[in-house]
């Protein structure tokens, strides 16, 4: 049996008897009032959303991938397109492309893990409708760039900020940059459901209707189908266990970055640590050091019952469905041998942080 680890990478027991009390009672009036499939809860959340980040809608839906899908259908991409993708990522943001039929192009990425700009020429044909940043590890990408090559381009934005809840750029939150903007809020994120979730954020109010429209496998008035689409909608006991968390959001955001700020002063020294731009606020879905003695360093916390992990080791073009593609990411392909992601949840305590931090220094020393 494997051993309990000292300090997990990320704890999603609900521990707190207060939250888990709000948490039941907002299960429990779903229960009462028995809508259980796009019910009031849902409505609520997808108008809360649209109000936190400023845009004229949001539209929920059963995960990530699906928010990623659907935006790709509603934006009428199909087969023949090319939609140019950064390298890192999960595998998602590729096969949600894949899926409509078009093409993935995969991007060189910088040192802040994100896409680079200054490949996106590269990528760029004539069969090229649309670019989709990723803010990788909740770090917008360099958004003022990618806007620029996409206007002279005529290319739609949709942003997978899946990671980036929370995050901002030059005053603007994530999501807010591109056409669309796409969300997943599985257990592992900041803003965390207690199984699958996600949204979709935009202001055309036509491609609003599509989205409505595909995620109800394709049906106007949930009867007559105009276009082949999943069943991708919210269940409403997550969207109300959704408004409970989204209470909390910011207290946990804060907590996460505070963490970062103190692994920041004891880490610099001896391993590459992320670090902010003065017009950004990084809300940290994940922790990433970069060192080139990666598989040391992660052997040492792992033998001192620290949870780490590498975050993505094998890039979207080297997946084996992608490989034929034959992709050139080089600097992606440097940087993923260096890249681990150590704790840094929220439920964290101090002196765990202090355990975790002391044993990447004591590697180094």
């Amino acid at each position: 049996m494997k051993t309990p680890w000292k300090i997990p990478f990320l704890d999603l027991a609900v521990r707190d008897d207060a939250e888990r009390n709000a948490l039941l009672g907002a299960v429990d009036r779903v229960l009462q009032h028995g809508r259980l499939v796009i019910g009031p809860e849902h409505d609520q959340l997808e108008t809360r959303l649209a109000d936190h980040h400023q845009r004229a809608f949001a539209v929920g839906c059963g995960s990530g991938s699906q928010a990623l899908y659907l935006a790709f259908r509603a934006l009428g991409l199909q087969a023949g397109d090319e939609v140019i993708v950064p390298a890192l990522s999960y595998i998602a943001t590729a096969n949600a492309v894949a899926l409509t039929g078009a093409t993935p192009v995969f991007c060189d990425i910088g040192d802040d893990l994100n896409m680079d700009p200054n490949d996106l020429a590269r990528c760029l044909s004539p069969k090229t409708k649309a670019v989709v940043p990723v803010h990788f590890t909740g770090k917008i990408a360099p958004m003022a760039a990618i806007c620029a090559f996409a206007k002279d381009h005529k290319l739609r934005i949709i942003e997978d900020a899946s990671q980036a809840f929370g995050a901002k750029q030059a005053g603007r939150a994530a999501g807010t940059f591109g056409d669309l903007g796409c969300f997943s809020m599985n257990p592992m994120k900041v803003l965390a459901a207690c199984g699958e979730a996600g949204f979709v954020l935009g202001d055309d109010e036509a491609l609003q209707e599509r989205l409505i429209t595909l995620r109800y496998n394709g049906t106007v008035n949930r009867e007559t189908c105009v276009a082949p689409g999943p069943n991708g909608r919210l269940d409403t006991v997550q969207a109300a266990m959704l408004l409970v968390r989204l209470d909390r959001f910011e207290q946990l955001a804060e907590r996460r970055r505070g963490i970062a700020a103190y692994y920041h002063d004891r880490l610099a020294p001896y391993v590459t640590v992320p670090r902010e731009a003065a017009d950004s606020t990084d809300i940290y879905y994940t922790y990433t050091i970069q060192t080139d003695r990666r598989d040391a360093l992660l052997a040492h916390l792992t033998q001192a019952g620290i949870e780490c992990k590498i975050q993505h080791p094998i890039l979207m073009p080297h997946q084996p469905y992608y490989a034929p593609l034959n992709s050139s990411v080089p600097h992606a392909d440097s940087v993923i041998k260096k890249v681990l992601c150590i704790p840094a949840n929220e439920k964290l305590t101090d002196a765990q942080i202090e355990i975790v931090a002391d044993a990447v220094i004591a590697f180094f020393q």
